[in-house]
């Protein structure tokens, strides 16, 4: 295991006013160090170059998270502790500005789980692990937009909806977008989730949010 995650950052163009965090997914259990060579962090890579491309010159950086481990490993919960350290590191680098969470997956679920930190303003989860009866963290204002392949065969797409749901009765600014006869590694129409995520992105700086607690 390596002492630490590592972040690979596209910075800002001049001063940072907001961070991306990438989140990528791996396995329910597994303790094998993560590489960046594993499919699951090359998955996110073009998630990040799409999102820098709109957002890099208003003065947002762009970091993909890679875990320590590649399992989520039971109450363990391994990537939730690794994304609390890069929320920090954010803090220690830039201060106290807004993040944006994008997670696929297992990352997905890392991070609804930290949604909890003050940073956080919005959250993009694509095809997400939700496990049924696992904590689910106030929101508050967190914007929030889930992504799913109605196809998907190793996560469930009527459990993210029916997270947005709850979400939304308690006031949360969530939406779910169903990708009608996509599976779960947004190969089918990939411009078309990087699209959903980028404009996502955007539309939470350009309303210029702030942290919301």
């Amino acid at each position: 295991m390596t002492a630490e995650p590592t972040v690979r950052v596209m910075r800002a163009r001049g001063e940072t006013i907001g961070v991306v965090l990438l989140l990528h997914g791996g396995k329910a259990e597994s303790r094998e160090p993560s590489s960046p060579w594993h499919t699951s962090v090359l998955r996110l890579r073009p998630f990040a170059r799409a999102i820098a491309r709109r957002i890099r010159r208003d003065g947002v950086a762009v970091w993909s998270l890679r875990y320590r481990v590649r399992g989520w490993n039971g109450a363990e919960a391994s990537p939730v502790a690794d994304a609390r350290w890069a929320l920090d590191r954010v803090r220690e680098q830039h201060g106290d500005v807004p993040v944006i969470l994008v997670g696929h997956s297992m990352g997905g679920r890392t991070a609804l789980q930290v949604a909890d930190d003050p940073a956080v303003v919005g959250i993009v989860a694509l095809a997400p692990w939700l496990p049924a009866g696992e904590r689910r963290p106030a929101l508050g204002s967190t914007r929030l937009l889930v992504v799913h392949g109605t196809a998907d065969s190793w996560t469930d797409p009527r459990a993210s909806e029916a997270y947005v749901e709850a979400a939304r009765a308690d006031g949360v600014p969530a939406t779910f977008v169903p990708m009608t006869g996509h599976g779960h590694f947004m190969l089918r129409r990939a411009g078309e989730w990087k699209r959903l995520t980028s404009e996502f992105v955007c539309l939470c700086f350009n309303e210029r949010v702030t942290p919301n607690r």
